[in-house]
């Protein structure tokens, strides 16, 4: 479903004003794009904590959630905030750093740890194995690089979506098309919020149908992965 079409008028701009009962005037396009734009980091939400096995990007996206930064001598700490078009990291899905000509997964480890010597991570000059999360996209290697290594350190991520703007019109969600219906009733459900219309109870209805819909979807999405009953022991005393 595009986000607007003024010829059939099927675009989610159209729909949303037909289901609201409001035309352009009472209802301008930016309204709808905040509305869009709101429920879209709803759907990155629930895509990103469904499955860690399946790593959700939207695709409107024209890069691949990866990136490549320096290595750089007696640097341990780095911050991966933003990808090359400036959308924002969410999360790190990997990192791995370039030796021999190859890159060697870094393994993700919490300092905290009692199998770590929290006064020595970070601290030691060699060749870093381990990271810790120090924050939100920061980490921290266990070692001190002794050299500069140009794009020695890969990276992959998950990030925020593809947002709409007002003059956008044959883009589309960047996500399933049988999820493109929940723009419409999450946008019509903030009209009726705020001009207190009274399909809010009925679009309220919908908009819970939708968001149970997505949850499900996003739920059973790796379907060519064997879901497996693993057994587990139970001692009674």
């Amino acid at each position: 479903m595009v986000f607007s079409d003024t010829t059939n008028n099927l675009g989610i701009v159209q729909q949303t004003r037909s289901m609201g009962r409001v035309d352009a005037t009472q209802w301008p396009t930016y309204k709808i794009v905040n509305s869009c734009n709101n429920y879209l980091d709803k759907v990155t939400g629930y895509a990103i904590g469904a499955d860690r096995r399946f790593q959700w990007d939207d695709t409107n996206h024209t890069e691949l959630p990866e990136g490549k930064r320096d290595l750089t001598v007696n640097v341990t700490d780095y911050s991966f905030l933003t990808d090359e078009q400036g959308n924002t990291i969410l999360t790190l899905t990997r990192v791995e750093m370039l030796e021999s000509g190859y890159y060697r997964m870094l393994l993700p480890v919490d300092k905290n740890d009692e199998n770590y010597d929290q006064d020595s991570f970070g601290q030691v000059a060699g060749v870093p194995r381990y990271y810790d999360k120090i924050a939100d996209n920061v980490i921290r290697l266990d070692a001190i690089p002794t050299a500069t290594v140009s794009n020695g350190l890969r990276f992959t991520f998950q990030r925020t979506p593809s947002y709409f703007a007002a003059t956008d019109t044959t883009k589309a969600p960047g996500v399933a098309p049988i999820l493109h219906r929940g723009f419409v009733i999450a946008a019509a459900y903030d009209i009726a919020l705020t001009l207190g219309l009274d399909n809010l109870q009925p679009l309220s209805v919908e908009m819970q149908k939708e968001e149970a819909f997505m949850m499900q979807y996003f739920s059973i999405r790796g379907m060519d992965n064997d879901m497996r009953l693993v057994p587990r022991s139970i001692s009674f005393k």
